[in-house]
Parts: C-alpha cells; sequence; structure tokens
C-alpha cells in the first residue's frame, strides 16, 4: 500500500496545518472548512493528517469501532458492557471520505425493510457515519453535496451520533469524528447556517513565491519517484509530531480557561456581531486547544487572538456576496480593551513557533515545535495547475468587451470623476472616448438590490433538489407510490400492505405476520423543490447605457441572483453589445463569479439581441447534455431593441421561435424607460412564448401569476397553431 505525502513534507499553507492539528487534539472544536482554489493541497493535507492519528482501541467484532474503556449503551451491535479492555483490538483512526453523489442510505445505514416487515428483525447496514467512528470524515467540494446530506452530516457532527427513523423501527448509533470539508468557492458557497455548524475555516491559496513552489515541485517528484523511500526519510518528523498530538491530548482537560480570557471570547463575539452562541463555544475550545499544543495549562490572549482568525471569518457573512473575513485592527483593540489592566502584550501567541515546551520555532502561524521550520503544509497540485481557471477563461480582455479580473472587484471610473456622476455617454449611451483612448471600458455602479419575486418553471420537474420549482424529488410531501426501480428508496407502507394483501391465503399466512415478497414493496413518490438552471441573457449595448438605467438594471439582476442563491439554483450569464454575444460566466452554481462578472459589465454600441438568443440557445443545449434532468429558466433582460447584425428584427423573431420551440420557459424583463414607450420588449416576449415583466414588477406581484401567464401564452399558441 502506498504511503499518504507525509504531513511534514507539505509546504505553506501553515493555517491550514494548524487548524487540523487543533482538531486533532480537540475534536470537539467541530471540524474544519478549506476553502481554496484548485491545486492548493487540500485533499493532501487531510489524508496526512489522518495517517498522524493515535490509534483507537475497539471492541471485538464491533461495526461501530465500541471503545471499550467507554462503550456505547446503544450501540446496535451491544451491549458491550462486560467487555474485558485487555482484550481490546488496537487499529489505525481511519479517514472516510464521502463522495459528493453518495445517497442518504449510504451515509446513515440502510434498514433491510423486507426483513422488518416480514421477520420483524432490525437488519442495519452501517454507513459511513458508523465508519468514520473515532476517526476523520473526509467531504471534498462539501458546497456540491445535497442540502439534506449536509443537514444530516452535521447534526451528526453536533450531536456525535447518528439516528435512522424509518416506519417505527429506530436505530441509533455513536458517531463521533473530526469533520474535515473542502471547497472551491467559485463553484458555489454553503449557507450562512451551514458554514456556522464548521468549528473552523481556513482559506488557502497557492504561493506566488518563487522559490517555495520551486520546493513544492521538488517534493512532489521525489514522492513519485519513490513513496516509500520519500516517506521514510520524513519517519521521525512524522513521530515527533504524532507524540506531540498525544501529549497535547492529555494536557487538554487540565487546560484552565479564565475568566478574563472567556470575557475576550465573549466581548470579540460581540464586537464582530456573530450569530447564536456557537461562535463563543468554539473560540473557548480552539484557545484552550492552543494552550494544550503549546505545552501551557493557561489560555493566554495570544490564544484568543488566533482562536478568533480561526473561527469568526465565515461567521461574519451576512449574503452570498459578502466575502469573508476578519477586521484585525478591530480584533487587536476589541482584545486590549477587555484584556486584564496586569497583563500586558503579548506575542503571536502559541501556533508562531513559542510553545513554552522547549519545542522548535517555526515560521509565523506554523505549529512549531513538531516541524522544521523549512516545512509549511503545502503540496503541489496533483491534477491542476494552480490557477483560477473559470476566471481566467471568463475574463478575455477589453477587446472582447469583458472586463479583467482587476475590474471585478469593485466598479471602475473610467474617467476619474466623482462617484455619482457619469462618465460620458449618458444621452447617447456610447463609451466616453477618453475611456476609449486608455483602453478601458465603461461600466455602471450597481444599484441596490432588493427581495425579488420567484420566478419558476412551469410543470413538474425531476432535477437536482432545491427550492424554486415544483418537482418529484426524494424529501416532500408524498403524493402517491409505485414499484422501485432499483434500491427501494422510502417505502410507501400502506402501499405495500395493500399490494400483499390479496396473495396472504395462496402464501401459506397462518400466523399474525404479514407475508411479504419483494414484488409487493412499494416506494413512496413524493413532491417537492428542485434547483432549475437561471441563464441570464443581458443587455450591455448603447440603448442600456445610460449610467442611472444601467445601475437598476443591474440591481435587478443582483437581486434576482440572490434568489438564485437562496433556492440552489445554477446561474449563467450571456451579454450582447456592439456585434456579437458572449458567455460571460457558463453555467455555474456560484453566484458570487456571476455577481463579480455582473460587477464589471461594460456597455455600449449597437444591440445584436438576435446573437444573445443565439448565444443563450447554444448554452442551454450544451448543457442540456450536460445534465438533463435540470430544467431551464430563460431570463433575458433588455429593452427590446434590436439593430445589431444583417436584418436584426427577422433574427431576433428566429431566435426567440427556436427557443420556444425547444420549451424553454422565459422570463423578459422590460427595461425600457421614458414617457414614449415602443413596448418592444413585450413583442419578444410573445415571441419566446414566456412574460413580459418591468422593472418595478419584480419587487411585487405574485409569481404565481406570472407563471400562469406564461403557461397559458404558451397553450394559447399552441391551441391556435392546432387549429
Amino acid at each position: 500500500m502506498t504511503p499518504p505525502y507525509p504531513f511534514t513534507a507539505l509546504v505553506g499553507q501553515a493555517d491550514l496545518q494548524l487548524s487540523l492539528l487543533l482538531n486533532a487534539v480537540s475534536p470537539a472544536i467541530g471540524g474544519v472548512l478549506v476553502r481554496g482554489e484548485k491545486g492548493t493541497a487540500k485533499s493532501t493535507a487531510v489524508r496526512a493528517v489522518s495517517a498522524l492519528l493515535p490509534d483507537v482501541g475497539v471492541v471485538p467484532g464491533c461495526r461501530f469501532s465500541c471503545d471499550p474503556a467507554a462503550p456505547d449503551p446503544d450501540c446496535p451491535d451491544g451491549p458491550h458492557a462486560g467487555t474485558d479492555p485487555d482484550a481490546a483490538e488496537a487499529r489505525p483512526a481511519r479517514m472516510v471520505e464521502l463522495p459528493v453523489g453518495a445517497s442518504e442510505d449510504r451515509l446513515v445505514g440502510a434498514l433491510d425493510i423486507e426483513r422488518a416487515l416480514s421477520e420483524g428483525v432490525k437488519a442495519f447496514e452501517p454507513g459511513l457515519l458508523a465508519d468514520a467512528h473515532r476517526g476523520v470524515l473526509y467531504v471534498d467540494e462539501v458546497n456540491l453535496l445535497h442540502d439534506h446530506l449536509v443537514d444530516l452530516l452535521l447534526d451528526a457532527a453536533a450531536m456525535g451520533a447518528s439516528y435512522v427513523e424509518r416506519e417505527g423501527v429506530s436505530v441509533r448509533h455513536a458517531s463521533r469524528f473530526l469533520l474535515v470539508g473542502t471547497m472551491n468557492p467559485e463553484e458555489g458557497e454553503l449557507r450562512p447556517q451551514l458554514l456556522d455548524r464548521f468549528g473552523l475555516t481556513v482559506e488557502v491559496a497557492a504561493s506566488r513565491e518563487p522559490d517555495e513552489r520551486v520546493e513544492v515541485v521538488r517534493r512532489r517528484l521525489a514522492y513519485d519517484d519513490g513513496p516509500e523511500g520519500f516517506a521514510a526519510r520524513w519517519a521521525e518528523e512524522e513521530r515527533r509530531l504524532r507524540e506531540r498530538i498525544v501529549a497535547a491530548r492529555a494536557l487538554l482537560p487540565t487546560v484552565r480557561l479564565g475568566d478574563a480570557a472567556l470575557r475576550q471570547i465573549a466581548a470579540t463575539c460581540a464586537a464582530f456581531e456573530v450569530d447564536g452562541m456557537r461562535a463563543d463555544l468554539v473560540m473557548a475550545r480552539t484557545a484552550t486547544a492552543l494552550a494544550a499544543w503549546a505545552g501551557r495549562g493557561q489560555v493566554e490572549q495570544a490564544d484568543v487572538r488566533r482562536a478568533a482568525l480561526l473561527a469568526l471569518p465565515h461567521r461574519r457573512r451576512r449574503n452570498p456576496f459578502d466575502a469573508p473575513g476578519l477586521d484585525e485592527e478591530k480584533l487587536d483593540r476589541t482584545l486590549e480593551e477587555n484584556a486584564p489592566e496586569d497583563d500586558g502584550p503579548e506575542d503571536d501567541g502559541p501556533g508562531n513557533g513559542t510553545p513554552e515546551d522547549g519545542g522548535d520555532e517555526g515560521p509565523e502561524g506554523s505549529p512549531g515545535g513538531g516541524i522544521p521550520p523549512q516545512s509549511h503544509p503545502h503540496d503541489a497540485p496533483q491534477d491542476d495547475a494552480p490557477r483560477n481557471d473559470a476566471r481566467d477563461d471568463a475574463y478575455e480582455g477589453a477587446d472582447s468587451g469583458t472586463a479583467g479580473p482587476d475590474e471585478a472587484a469593485a466598479p471602475q471610473r473610467t474617467d476619474g470623476s466623482p462617484s455619482g456622476q457619469p462618465a460620458g455617454g449618458e444621452a447617447t449611451g456610447e463609451p466616453d472616448p477618453r475611456a476609449q483612448a486608455a483602453g478601458q471600458q465603461p461600466t455602471a455602479e450597481t444599484g441596490e438590490p432588493f427581495k425579488a419575486r420567484v420566478l419558476t418553471v412551469p410543470g413538474l420537474g425531476e432535477g437536482a433538489a432545491g427550492r424554486r420549482s415544483r418537482a418529484r424529488t426524494a424529501h416532500g410531501r408524498t403524493t402517491g407510490a409505485r414499484r422501485p426501480h432499483g434500491a427501494l428508496g422510502k417505502l410507501h407502507l400502506a402501499a405495500t400492505v395493500q399490494a400483499a394483501a390479496p396473495y396472504q391465503r395462496a402464501r401459506g399466512r397462518s400466523g399474525s405476520g404479514l407475508v411479504v415478497r419483494r414484488d409487493d414493496l412499494r416506494e413512496a413518490v413524493r413532491e417537492g423543490r428542485e434547483g432549475n438552471l437561471v441563464l441570464f441573457v443581458v443587455d450591455a449595448s448603447g440603448s442600456m447605457a445610460a449610467r442611472q438605467r444601467m445601475s437598476a438594471v443591474k440591481g435587478a439582476v443582483l437581486s434576482l441572483l440572490l434568489d438564485a442563491y437562496q433556492r440552489r439554483d445554477k446561474v449563467g450569464l450571456v451579454t450582447f453589445r456592439r456585434q456579437e454575444a458572449e458567455v460571460a460566466l457558463p453555467p455555474t452554481s456560484s453566484v458570487d463569479a456571476a455577481a463579480a462578472r455582473l460587477e464589471s459589465l461594460p456597455t455600449g454600441g449597437r444591440t445584436p439581441l438576435a446573437a444573445g438568443l443565439v448565444r443563450a440557445r447554444e448554452v442551454l443545449r450544451v448543457e442540456r447534455l450536460r445534465d438533463p434532468a435540470r430544467r431551464p429558466l430563460l431570463v433575458t433582460v433588455t429593452d427590446g431593441r434590436a439593430t445589431g447584425g444583417p436584418e436584426p428584427l427577422v433574427r431576433t423573431r428566429q431566435a426567440a421561435g427556436a427557443l420556444a420551440a425547444d420549451g424553454v420557459a422565459s422570463v423578459v424583463v422590460d427595461c425600457e424607460a421614458g414617457h414614449v414607450r415602443l413596448g418592444l420588449a413585450a413583442q419578444l416576449a410573445a415571441q419566446l412564448g414566456g412574460e413580459s415583466v418591468t422593472l418595478d414588477a419584480l419587487r411585487a406581484d405574485s409569481v404565481a401569476e406570472l407563471v400562469r401567464h406564461t403557461t397559458d401564452a404558451r397553450d394559447s399558441r399552441n391551441a391556435r397553431r392546432a387549429a
């Protein structure tokens, strides 16, 4: 078996290393969420730290890894009360990986419903939560995991137990583990309430220092050439670090968290306005673990400071477009204001190479004492280069009309004029000549977002679980029963009994039990909500470029993006201006990326509306091949003018008719302004078979009315064609 990459051989990412080690010392912290770009050693670091965990003693033959010294009284394989501790089996702590596509049964375990009904026995097959007990549960791309699975996972992590309740049969078993999740924020964010359930969060990025990158590549190549030999060279460092984890675990119960430190923790959480009390508890546990890791019996101010930097940034998010972070100046000021009078300023604290146990000093932010100074937790990317592919692919330079990466952070003024004054071209919609001379693209600031009305797709879908349109899902209200396709899902008990009842005499039933066969089983058909692909087609031409109007348009689209985030949709962005249309953002789960592209959206030029619709249809065609179950919702934001390209009106009608023929649900957001209104957006909506809604109406009317109008318009058109 190939040994994992040594933890002590990793380079860089000191905060990631420290967070993993602190959770190894005190699993009660609640795990680590690692956020960062591809190829930054997230998975490698998790696999490496699992090899450092001390061996665990288990009850022989117990599938749930019960501790012989304190067996679980409710263990399904129990009772183990009379187990001799000397007879315990020792095995390495497990690292269990939860695949993104795992089912609920694979996570929590499954009951054999057929045996439960026919024999009356609890035949339970343990899931991954049982396998991970007293070990590490690793979830790669946790932001792509279905919400109901994340809820089950975090509930088990918080309670230390897993529950399976089905049709009156109940099973409970202990499930305490070190939870580690990794994610790439470009692929979508976790909901704030789920972020809060992770104890610590670490941001990781590839080093930009050439020397450090050289060392990463050198070590990775050496490991690939001979894993056993490379691991042997780091065996002594691994042993020292493993011993330090054991020592810190032993010291942890004796570490004193004084009233002064506790007051600093409470004051810090209050100052940063975090919700609830979980942040206070996590900070207290983290500060205590930091003191134990440094070999001290007392929590100090530096421990509190470092705990805040690890435990609070992700709890500061108020909406999906807020970047995680913490104002360190405010943090220092809060700590000093609440410090005891006799305490002076301290060093950077444990984890920064200042343990009092005589260990070696490490670089700033490193655990120190168990790792040589040149070792930082980082690794060379295994498959992908350390770059932001989604961002690089989307930004193609100023010549194509898209913004550069630096423009995504904030709207750029192109003429140096004070905020709130137009840069030029407000009357004509054309770019400011000074901006063109400087090679820049004019942009408008984004208006204030608002709570948008819900736009839904008509009919009943079968896409991924979400919160937008009606769909057949694994969770929701029961609407019927059917024969199972493959493994049995949610049992429909009444339908199963009804199917088996007529055959009881023929099957020789003599007792009180019901004779049930596989063919009798029926699973519940449930109706819930699905997530959709919301594709925005935004007119960025000169007719839309009036600064005030484009600001309102951006605010409306941002509001719809926020709604898409809350409803777990995928989003995409197509823009059109001058002579062409382009995909500013391919369909993705990251509404943050869509908001960034929207912020830097340039304007000006003619209106190639037909090109925008054609490009949108192509995007939907490709996405339909990738994810055929996810239904699209096309949101076209325009004033309806079509002036770009040959025969613009004819080509626009043809493109709209093709989308309507594909059955794409469409909504046109009418951005026409002024006293004289031509109604071109309403005509486009009719051609698409959808409904036109004004910017103002996005804030109010009932969505059901909008969907009914969309459906009625399409049904009426089809009826006229049939006649």
